[in-house]
């Protein structure tokens, strides 16, 4: 029995082995492949080709996946070195440091292919006449340099397409919008963003019944947005960022209702914001800023959020888009918002204290404005910013937003994960008066804050530095005055610091981190003194102090006459309450000098004894 169950077991591996036992061509083309890259060794030693790293192999034993991601790996592709590998249907080689170019025949001997993705190498070249096999479902040639443009016969095959990404190369022509239309029905992704693409957008995206996701941003495109696009009804995501789109957001954008980020920034739209925008209640992320929305008002109209409208919104950015009126009441009512952005605008009024009632807001730019009024105490309790939100409240989800740099206002677009986004409130350039609250202490996961180039007076308060995750600090050209606080130097995490164009006074705290600031981050206080201004506080110190007595002596002026005053009425209060008793009381006159005559005959008296008495003494 024993004996034949060992039998069994040994049948059993005979066959597997078989089973796993690669061709032997493939084999060859494998270890060709690996011959060509430098570095890192792929250890590809044993017998069977299957049980190596990245490859999997049918009960066939043909290689149907080579999967190599994030390998390191250096040097030419060498396509040729794989068409031998027939059964192939998914290669990943992305995320590496490959260079060459996609040979058509390669593309041609591999038929069976339903993933390929070739992101994130040095890959060159133009794209061949049609893709590699009519099973491929995703294509991702994306961050390579790829030029030329996309043939439009490329998408013949492409009937399983369902995923294409050609993002940051170097594409050139028309984006091939009428890929749903002729070829692919059912592709749900369709990337062309960071490419040199040009002309407008052609209809047939509104035949895409499936898409998901659309991005064509960081283009040269032109014209109007095309109408059919509002059919495409799956869509989830439009990012035409950074183009020169040109005409008006149709009403018809309420047909998205699946819609949850739409950035049309950086391009020249006209119009209003349509408000059927407030009923795509899965909208998370409105990106429209530096566009031509010429006179377009804030939207007060209560409709902009329904019952479910906007609920959801988690970014609001509008910047650069001539907004004009205050910041309306409706957006008090957006409870998930986490970013608003209404910076480079003609926002006029104070700004609302309800924005501090707003439980996930932590990002707020109102730069560039003509805000008036003072610096909100409310503001001071933004949850986001006071309390660390536990894990279930942070929202991991990815989206573009600009970030202004405060100080020197240029402006980059990158990717940011929503829950890593810096916290901020970037007031800077307004009419904003008024001392900085006290309060402003209670933000302990502030990163950056910027109120520069406003009519900010008082001192700069000392619970500052309890924002010990502080990054940026920037108070420059304001009416502060006072000294530096000295706890600031407990902010260690400063990367950006300014206190320029004030009336500060005093020595400059002593800090390994504020000493490493450009002496321009001070400049403009004629009072302050110490490292790194050149102004020694031995002398600068009594400049300060000196001031300050001047102040003093200023003041006297107005204090000395009353004291004058105020003695001149004593004397008088002082000399006719007794005088005048005895002048017009006749008893107490006799009564008081009686004790007068009393008190002088005694000291007389007194007087004549001593002086005896010492005449005694000195004669004996």
């Amino acid at each position: 029995m024993a004996q034949g169950f060992l039998l069994f077991l040994l049948f059993s591996y005979i066959i597997s082995i078989n089973i796993h036992a690669c061709n032997q061509i493939e084999r060859c083309s494998l270890l060709s492949f690996a011959s060509t890259l430098s570095s890192p060794p792929l250890n590809w030693t044993s017998l069977h080709c299957c049980h190596w790293k990245g490859i999997t192999c049918d009960q066939d034993g043909w290689v149907t996946h080579l999967l190599l991601p994030s390998k390191g790996l250096k040097g030419d592709i060498s396509p040729s070195s794989l068409r031998n590998l027939t059964h192939l249907t998914h290669l990943n080689l992305s995320h590496n440091s490959l260079y060459g170019s996609l040979e058509t025949q390669f593309l041609l001997s591999s038929n069976r292919l339903e993933i390929l993705d070739l992101s994130y190498n040095h890959l060159y070249g133009e794209l061949s006449l049609s893709l590699p096999s009519r099973k491929i479902r995703i294509l991702d040639l994306s961050s390579n340099h790829f030029f030329g443009a996309i043939p439009s016969s490329f998408f013949q095959q492409a009937s399983n397409l369902t995923s294409f990404n050609v993002s940051n190369n170097t594409f050139t022509g028309y984006v091939p919008s009428s890929i749903c239309l002729n070829y692919s029905p059912f592709v749900r992704l369709l990337d062309f963003s960071s490419n040199e693409f040009g002309g407008n957008l052609a209809l047939g995206l509104g035949e895409c019944f499936e898409l998901q996701v659309f991005r064509a941003g960081h283009n040269n495109l032109s014209g109007l947005l095309p109408e059919d696009i509002y059919n495409a009804t799956k869509l989830e995501e439009i990012a035409l960022p950074m183009n020169s789109l040109r005409g008006v957001i149709s009403d018809k954008i309420v047909n998205l209702t699946n819609l949850k980020i739409l950035d049309l920034s950086l391009n020249q739209l006209s119009g209003k914001l349509p408000l059927n925008l407030g009923k795509l209640s899965k909208l998370k992320f409105l990106t429209v800023y530096l566009n031509n929305l010429e006179g377009e008002g804030m939207p007060f109209d209560d409709g902009m959020v329904d019952f479910d409208g906007f609920q959801n919104l988690r970014a609001l950015n509008m910047a650069g888009t001539n907004l004009t009126g205050e910041i309306p009441v409706w957006l008090s009512k957006l409870k998930n918002l986490g970013a608003l952005i209404l910076a480079f605008n003609q926002i006029t009024g104070p700004i609302p204290s309800w924005l501090g009632n707003l439980p996930r807001l932590f990002f707020i730019n109102l730069s560039y404005n003509q805000i008036s009024g003072e610096f909100p105490k409310q503001l001071c309790r933004l949850p986001r910013l006071v309390y660390e939100p536990i894990a279930s409240q942070v929202d991991q989800y990815e989206f573009e937003l600009p970030v202004y740099n405060s100080i020197t206002t240029n402006q980059n677009v990158q990717q940011y994960r929503f829950s890593l986004f810096a916290t901020s409130i970037d007031l800077s350039n307004n009419n904003i008066v008024g001392d900085i609250p006290t309060e402003i202490g209670q933000l302990h996961l502030l990163c950056q804050l910027a109120l520069h180039s406003n009519n900010f007076s008082g001192v700069i308060p000392d619970q500052i530095s309890n924002l010990k995750n502080l990054e940026v600090l920037d108070l420059s050209m304001n009416h502060l005055s006072g000294r530096i606080p000295l706890s600031l130097a407990s902010l260690t995490f400063l990367k950006t610091f300014n206190v320029s164009y004030n009336n500060l006074g005093g020595p400059i705290p002593t800090s390994t981190q504020i000493q490493t600031f450009n002496t321009s981050a001070f400049e403009g206080n004629l009072k302050l003194c110490g490292a790194p201004l050149s102004n020694k506080c031995g002398s600068n110190k009594g400049i300060y102090e000196d001031d300050t007595n001047n102040k003093d002596l200023d003041n006297e002026p107005h204090q000395l006459p009353w004291f004058y005053i105020f003695t001149v009425l004593g004397f008088i209060v002082g000399f006719w309450g007794v005088c005048g008793s005895l002048v017009v009381n006749k008893t107490w006159r006799c009564v008081y000098f009686r004790f007068i005559d009393n008190i002088q005959d005694r000291l007389y008296v007194m007087v004549t004894m001593r002086i005896n008495t010492m005449k005694r003494r000195l004669r004996s």
